[in-house]
């Protein structure tokens, strides 16, 4: 679900501000779009209540990243117990021209696959941001693996 449609509470607004800030603090030349998918009928089947989906967006391709684009997808699960939401596990895909350069996921081994993976440095870079996500989700969760 688009992040922008997330805005349901100044606690999920922060914590989607907090994740633009990580990633940019990484990525200082992407913009954010809080909107990536477009509104209409085939996209609108595929709408997850339960995700938020940011896209990062280079001026130019990214030569480390080796991409233009990044859309991330945070999934959640609400906690109605502690009225919060905690992160399930992100995913990441890189886009190059609309085609799918390579993906990663905190589900599982924390792998990228692809037809052209970022360089070391910048999958060291997308691993760190993922964790510091996570970890604002739930401070107690330290989910990063080497």
């Amino acid at each position: 679900m688009n992040a922008f449609e997330q805005f349901k509470s100044l606690a999920m607004i922060s914590k989607i501000e907090a994740i633009v800030y990580s990633f940019r603090a990484k990525f200082p030349d992407c913009f954010a779009d809080l909107k990536p998918w477009a509104k209409n009928d085939t996209t609108k089947q595929f709408t997850d209540p339960n995700s938020i989906d940011i896209g990062f967006h280079f001026p130019n391709a990214n030569f480390d990243c080796r991409c233009r684009s990044i859309l991330m997808q945070v999934r959640i699960h609400r906690d109605f117990e502690q009225q919060d939401y905690k992160a399930v596990g992100i995913q990441l895909s890189g886009y190059e021209a609309y085609r799918e350069q390579w993906q990663f996921s905190t589900i599982g081994h924390w792998e990228f696959s692809g037809i052209s993976n970022p360089t070391s440095e910048a999958q060291e870079l997308l691993k760190q941001v993922c964790c510091q996500i996570i970890q604002l989700f739930d401070n107690s969760q330290s989910a990063y693996r080497q």
